[in-house]
This record gives C-alpha cells, structure tokens and sequence, in this order.
C-alpha cells in the first residue's frame, strides 16, 4: 500500500502531464475535493471533471516546495513556474485519497493564465 506521500507524488506527476483520467483514479469514488475558492467536490467524477475544465482552459504545472506527513496525511506546499503559490492537504486512506483541500489565489491564477474571470467558476 502506497504511504499518503507517495500518493501525492504520484499525483504531482500525472497533474504535470495533465492526466485527468489518472488523477481521478488516485481518488476513493467518494472522495471530497476542496479547492477553498470554490464549493467542495464530492466524488470522483465529479474531480474528474473539474481536471478536465482546468487542464482545458490552463497550462498547469506543480513544482513541491515541501512535502510533508503525518498519519494519514500528507501537506504540500508547491509554487508553479509563473510564482503562483499554494499549499494542499490530503488524506489517503487505502492508498486512495479520500479528503483533499486547497489553498491558492484564485484571481492570480486566472490573470497569470490570461483567463476571463468567470462568473462561475466550474460553469455551474
């Protein structure tokens, strides 16, 4: 069974090749996902298609910063190449990730990205 860090390493490396269908795997069917900027996810293909809207509209890249654990957690503070900054919490369970949250600015993002400001943010 993968430990929560290796989880979040395999994450980082399919979120870097954009592998929407293989982020949503590393994900338990249940899972939540909340991106602090946004309504939480619940289920996988619910995450999955947030992959797919983002991967579409943005190149994105995650460069860790520091990944740590603890029990069933592990905590990544990652930068992007254009100094975006945020930090991710996850909790695996089973080697799945069953909890994760968020943490980066929004309108940043979207500025760095050349990106309209959305009225919502996943279209809903």
């Amino acid at each position: 069974m993968r430990s929560p860090k290796e989880v979040v390493r395999e994450w980082v490396r399919r979120f870097n090749e954009a592998d929407v269908d293989g982020l949503a795997a590393l994900y338990a069917p249940d899972a939540t996902n909340h991106q602090v900027v946004t309504t939480p996810l619940e289920g996988r293909e619910a995450i999955r298609n947030m992959f797919a809207i983002e991967f579409g509209r943005a190149k994105m890249t995650c460069n860790v910063e520091n990944l740590f654990a603890d029990g069933d957690w592990a905590i990544m503070e990652w930068v992007d190449p254009l100094g975006l900054r945020g930090c991710g919490f996850f909790r695996v369970i089973e080697g799945q990730i069953v909890f994760q949250r968020g943490y980066f600015d929004q309108l940043s993002f979207f500025r760095q990205q050349g990106i309209p400001v959305p009225d919502a943010y996943l279209g809903d």
